[in-house]
């Protein structure tokens, strides 16, 4: 064999080692690549507390009506309702710019009684206090205050549920402090209605804190509610529910259904309050209708909700199903035109709200809703606590005014729960609420919008 291929094997060899060695051979430098994005976990491995997936449940867990509540509205004294009435008429004239040291007439005389009877009659339990401010209108100016009468609930975060009425009105004149104004309907009524509800519902503990505000300066323009409300929005106070009481009496010969005005019926908060309101009053007074105006108020007119609507609170307004013209801010609205067994059912309602609002388990959280691949069929997923016994689930399709027929779930059983057989070509506004072993009907989470126009997350 030759020797000279094998010497210049070995010097190959020997060159290509030291260009190694000087990285004259090494490629271009690789690129940082981004970690790989990780892979989505199992559908059953996001759901939450419960891990089984339950489909289209039956419970015996539904809105009924519980026998506590209706022993509150069989509580509810006539014989109250006309002394409060006859005793606000007394004052002779409660506007703002009227006697604010006169011990019987005036509009500081009326405050103090109304500050004074909320301690009375509450049980030792409700905290009063005076939500002061200074009014200013039409070259006129007095100091005002709101009387804030507050029953705390066993749950500090659990919301907020508030009841309203003014208790000051007016003459022709609306500054007139001296002139004659009786104003028994308005708003003695809901002053009455108020006192009386105050009173009820204080001998119970309930889980969401209950406020009675008797308003200040409603007559001038909402100036009261706008202060009060504007510090609660501020404050971060969580009002579930605001409801305006204001000329509530009725009269012998009216119809005998109540008034219920809410801005944007199908898409509001305070849509969604009425829709709640009605349902309660459905229950719970069924032959005394409720009747709801896809309206802030009667056109031209205002209340004090109006002020907790422009926040976005859920507020309403609530009054009589007829009113008389000629006894608006006149002295023929005495406390003997009054129909009381009216003002006692609007009272009774009112008990009945506040009393499930306030006793059923605290609001829900939004669920987190999932389209599944059968058409017309959706994944709810959300937390459960233990002491729910039950949910009702509300599909309403987007332009309807009212609730469909609920869906139910046991609280053992619910947290991931698919509902099939909706109509695929119609877009649902969902939400749900919790019920107790009595039946009591919570507030509804915030609706979430599903459907066709809408988008939410599919099922993979």
């Amino acid at each position: 064999m030759s020797r000279v291929p094998i010497a210049k094997t070995i010097s190959l060899l020997l060159l290509l080692f030291l260009l190694a060695g000087c990285g004259l051979l090494e490629g271009p430098p690789r690129p940082d690549l981004p970690a790989p994005i990780a892979t989505a976990p199992p559908l059953a491995e996001t759901l939450g507390l419960n891990e089984r997936i339950v489909t289209d449940p039956v419970s015996d867990v539904v809105p009924g009506v519980d026998s506590s509540i209706v022993d509150l509205l069989n509580a509810i004294s006539q014989q109250q309702l006309v002394a409060y009435v006859q005793t606000m008429e007394g004052f002779y004239n409660r506007n703002s710019f009227g006697s604010q040291e006169s011990e019987t007439r005036g509009i500081g005389a009326t405050r103090r009684w109304i500050a004074a009877e909320l301690e009375r009659v509450g049980n030792g339990r409700l905290q009063v206090t005076l939500d002061e401010f200074q009014l200013d209108h039409a070259g006129f100016s007095a100091p005002q205050a709101n009387v804030v009468a507050t029953l705390p609930g066993t749950d500090p975060n659990a919301g907020v549920i508030l009841v309203m009425a003014h208790y000051d009105n007016r003459s022709v004149e609306i500054a007139d402090g001296f002139a004659k104004a009786p104003g028994a309907n308005d708003n003695g009524s809901g002053i009455a209605l108020l006192i009386e509800s105050a009173r009820i519902l204080s001998f119970r503990n309930w889980n969401q804190t209950l406020m009675f505000v008797a308003m200040a300066a409603e007559e001038q323009g909402t100036y009261g509610s706008r202060h009060f409300a504007q510090n609660a929005f501020l404050n971060n106070l969580n009002i579930l529910a605001a409801i305006n009481y204001d000329a509530v009496g009725g009269r012998a010969g009216i119809p005998q259904y109540i008034r219920v005005f809410a801005p944007d019926l199908v898409t509001s908060p305070s849509g969604a309050l009425a829709r709640y309101y009605d349902l309660i009053g459905g229950m719970y007074l069924p032959t005394f209708p409720v009747v709801i105006y896809d309206a802030l108020d009667r056109e031209g007119r205002w209340g004090d909700h109006r002020e907790f609507v422009e926040l976005g609170i859920p507020a309403i307004r609530v009054i009589e199903s007829e009113e008389d013209p000629e006894l608006v801010n006149s002295v023929l609205d005495t406390w003997s035109l009054i129909d009381y067994d009216y003002l006692q059912k609007v009272a009774q309602l009112n008990v009945a709200v506040m009393a499930n609002l306030a006793g059923a388990p605290v609001t829900p959280a939004t669920p987190v809703i999932t389209t599944m691949a059968d058409p017309g069929s959706y994944l709810l997923t959300w937390s459960v606590p233990p002491d729910v016994a039950g949910y009702a689930i509300s599909f309403r399709p987007i332009d309807s005014p009212d609730y469909p027929s609920f869906r139910f779930v046991r609280g053992m059983v619910a947290g991931n729960v698919v509902f099939t057989d909706l109509d695929p070509t119609t877009s649902y506004a969902v939400r749900l609420t919790a019920l107790d072993e009595n039946g009591r009907i919570g507030d509804f989470s915030p609706e979430v919008l599903v459907g066709p126009s809408t988008q939410v997350s599919t099922a993979p």
